[in-house]
């Protein structure tokens, strides 16, 4: 049993209550590697932001947790080395089952989230209850989900979203006990978030999605006051980053995000976190592209993986500064 706190990280609790309080999101980056790992802690650092370190099941197949695990406690390690001793927490994204919650929980990480929306809801509530009981024994956060998003990430996969039921949010927390519930208004998973033919085009004939459920939010925040809520497949997919990709021999088609105003307008309410993935997939693979491309010769990967880093780094500090408004506030 290894705890978070030896490692030198934070649980979300005073994480999302400084949030709410203060108007802005969490963000909840996630990391496979060591470029990731670095981009976010130099950009979360250089604006001096809170930061949610997020790691998939398909992450912890890729990288072993006892990586992770230390890769987290080195984050803590190099962010007081940058300067900033900022909150970091260390999260499980989409856990399907205790076995893999109280696996994390067992080594290190500090919040988890289970996933039980693909089951019935009481099934949610019982499979939420049972890793609720065991984490807050070793003082982990939980986040629990009602509701789900269309999309495909990692092993994340639904062809069609359902919208949260405001009328089950307190009977669900209640019961559950969670320290903080995702909820589906209209986010989804990937870089594809949404058809064409859901959209409309602007005038440079950019598709631009349907609104996000602001409604649904808002009955929510009237049923849970100043409980924390949770958006997952937050990616505004930027478009500089698909046409580069594209220009460099990929192919991506009709990828469309939730465009960064929404999210703005949501981090100002109870969302005090928010999920971004793709976005992070999309800046390193572009640079990636570019330089092979233009320097077909070069094999060190530090040529091609550091500027990836550095493309990635960038982005995420504009995020914190004009997106989710966590500049500031670690």
């Amino acid at each position: 049993m290894v705890s978070y706190k030896e490692l030198g990280l934070a649980n979300t609790r005073e994480m999302f209550a400084k949030a709410i309080k203060g108007g802005y999101a969490v963000p909840a980056y996630n990391f496979n590697n060591l470029e990731q790992l670095q981009a976010i802690i130099q950009a979360c650092v250089e604006t001096k932001s809170p930061v949610i370190l997020q790691v998939s099941k398909g992450a912890r197949d890729y990288a072993n947790i006892n990586l992770l695990r230390n890769m987290a406690k080195g984050a803590s390690e190099y962010a007081k080395e940058l300067g900033c001793e900022i909150p970091i927490a260390l999260h499980l994204d989409h856990g399907d089952s205790f076995e893999t919650c109280k696996d994390c929980i067992d080594n290190g990480f500090s919040s988890v989230m289970i996933d039980g929306s693909h089951h019935s809801y009481e099934e949610n509530i019982a499979l939420t209850r049972k890793v609720v009981e065991y984490a807050h024994a070793y003082d982990v956060t939980v986040e629990g989900e009602l509701g789900v998003l269309a999309g495909i990430e990692d092993e994340v996969s639904a062809e069609h979203s359902t919208y949260t039921r405001p009328s089950e949010v307190i009977d669900f927390v209640s019961k559950t006990g969670v320290d903080s519930l995702a909820i589906s208004i209209g986010t989804s998973h990937g870089a594809n978030k949404f058809k064409p033919e859901q959209c409309t085009r602007n005038a440079e004939g950019i598709l631009i999605p349907p609104p996000l459920r602001f409604d649904i939010l808002e009955e929510i925040e009237k049923k849970l006051p100043g409980f924390p809520i949770v958006l997952h497949g937050s990616s505004s997919v930027p478009q500089q980053y698909v046409k580069m990709i594209n220009q460099y021999g990929g192919k991506l088609k009709d990828s469309v995000g939730i465009p960064e105003e929404q999210l703005r307008k949501a981090s100002k309410s109870a969302v005090c976190k928010i999920n971004i993935d793709s976005d992070g997939r999309l800046a390193m693979t572009a640079t990636i592209r570019k330089i092979l491309s233009e320097k077909p010769g070069e094999f060190d990967p530090r040529k091609y993986l550091g500027p990836a880093r550095d493309a990635l780094k960038e982005m995420y500090k504009e995020k914190n500064i004009n997106v989710l408004g966590s500049a500031g506030n670690a």
